[in-house]
């Protein structure tokens, strides 16, 4: 009997035991989840604020017809829309292509370190955005931009998209001098 009772004790402890390793197992791949995920929001709105500075610097004056894609320091201000752009104007559909080739500003941050093979430390591919022209406004003294910027974390399936409205005012101002 206290064989028989042993046995299943043992049975019992064993199981509970390989279900706490299997529970262990998927927090894991849920943490290494975020963890990708933030890295890819992370890029991604490293690429926003470069576009925006970029903006805030008085580059937004050339409106071009957006095409292939361009490499940071460089940058473009499209008269075509990326939701006019893009398949189903999802802007989730990454990479952005216009009639198959890639389009969009490419912005490497420095120390990024970018690798197709999932390494400690490396993203899948460099972020980059898009800068669509919307318009004027306050009376043609500002110009406003919607920029969508896409980051991706250390593997192909870890990426974010996210987008921002930019208004950039020209202004003077008399400091009273001579």
């Amino acid at each position: 009997m206290v064989l028989v009772s042993s046995l299943l004790l043992l049975l019992v402890v064993t199981i509970i035991a390989i279900t706490m390793f299997h529970s262990f197992g998927t927090q894991e791949r849920i943490a290494s989840n975020v963890r990708e995920k933030q890295r890819a929001v992370h890029a991604a709105e490293s690429a926003q604020q470069y576009a925006e500075w970029w903006l805030s610097m008085g580059n937004g004056g050339a409106i071009v017809t957006c095409g292939a894609a361009v490499t940071a320091p460089l940058g473009q201000v499209c008269q075509n829309k990326l939701t006019d752009v893009v398949p189903s104007s999802n802007v989730a559909n990454v990479p952005w292509q216009i009639a198959g080739a890639e389009t969009g500003v490419i912005y490497t941050p420095p120390g990024m370190t970018i690798s197709t093979t999932p390494a400690a430390g490396t993203y899948y591919k460099s972020p980059s955005f898009y800068i669509s022209y919307i318009g004027l406004t306050d009376g043609g003294k500002s110009s406003v931009y919607q920029i969508d910027a896409v980051g991706y974390g250390g593997r192909p399936d870890a990426v974010a998209v996210v987008e921002s409205t930019y208004k950039v005012t020209a202004a003077t101002k008399d400091l009273g001098g001579l």
